[in-house]
């Protein structure tokens, strides 16, 4: 199912624009499992998109994207453990696709799969900002008693990684006093277009893109997205381990896609995290985690070959 080439692109390894990693983990979820199915949901059900998008008209041939092998560890080790190989893996994984000079993407699995990635894409760059669609800000300490918690990996990319000097959080409805309290003392270094804030200036009059190319103009030139699909309405994404009210419509993640490829600034790396299939069979996450993991590509393209 993974090392192969998708969407319709005919790359190896060798020669992929951008290479994903399958990281199938949900060892620390904390509300309901399933994210460790959502990199093979998402592989089922890429085949049946078309591929033509308004929003990234243009595509070269140079296009290709590369499904690699998956992350390996033991599911039976302490999650603390098996938390860090995740991370020596992605980061060491990482950084030879940005030294190879390919754009890396990780698919998970939960939310704290991201940070080796992230610590990778910030050594390689010297200064990187993160730009995070999500419902919850994921800024608690070693949440449940797991440091490597999906709740905790923002905290943990904060404080081992001072190359990133700017994190900007779009969709935020969830979150706690713990993590209000890590974005007040962050001297802006944390900004966030809370969810309810994003609708009353829509209900004020204010565009969405507006609102979304102030929030990217924040960010330094070098970028990461870290793009949780709990930051979408929950009627795309029910079957998500901690679904929220609220959020992002697709068009609206679309857009703010759209306005990162259009800012000038380098998509560094990316990931999709937070898929997970229904038990019953239903297709519909996947088919949802598919068509904006194929939008990431799109959008980490067309900003990185203007």
């Amino acid at each position: 199912m993974f090392e192969q080439a998708i969407f319709e692109t005919t790359c190896t390894l060798d020669d992929a624009s951008i290479v994903v990693i399958p990281v199938c983990y949900d060892g620390t979820a904390s509300y309901r499992k399933g994210t460790r199915l959502g990199p093979a949901a998402i592989m089922q059900a890429y085949e049946q998109l078309d591929y033509e998008d308004p929003r990234f008209p243009d595509v070269s041939e140079s296009f290709g994207v590369f499904v690699d092998k998956a992350v390996e560890f033991n599911a039976e080790d302490d999650a603390n453990m098996v938390g860090e190989v995740i991370r020596q893996q992605t980061r060491s994984r990482t950084m030879a696709l940005l030294q190879a000079g390919r754009t890396p993407s990780l698919l998970g699995g939960e939310h704290s799969v991201s940070q080796g990635a992230i610590e990778a894409c910030a050594e390689y760059a010297g200064e990187l900002g993160v730009l995070q669609i999500d419902a919850h800000m994921d800024l608690r300490h070693a949440y449940n008693g797991y440091t490597y918690s999906h709740a905790s990996v923002l905290r943990n990319v904060l404080d081992s990684c001072p190359q990133v000097t700017r994190l900007v959080q779009i969709g935020i409805r969830d979150y706690c006093n713990e993590e209000q309290s890590v974005v007040e003392s962050g001297d802006g270094r944390i900004a966030v277009l809370r969810d309810d804030v994003l609708f009353a200036r829509l209900d004020n009059g204010e565009s969405a893109r507006q609102q979304f190319e102030e929030a990217v103009a924040l960010l330094p030139e070098n970028i990461y997205i870290t793009f949780d699909i709990d930051g979408l309405d929950p009627s795309l994404c029910p079957n998500t381990g901690t679904p929220v009210p609220g959020g992002l419509s697709f068009n609206q993640a679309a857009m703010l896609l759209q306005v990162v490829a259009e800012s000038g600034k380098q998509v560094i790396g990316f990931d999709l995290v937070e898929v997970a299939p229904s038990p019953g069979g239903c297709e519909w996450d996947g088919n949802v985690g598919a068509r904006v993991l194929y939008k990431l590509c799109r959008c980490a393209f067309a900003a990185n070959h203007p």
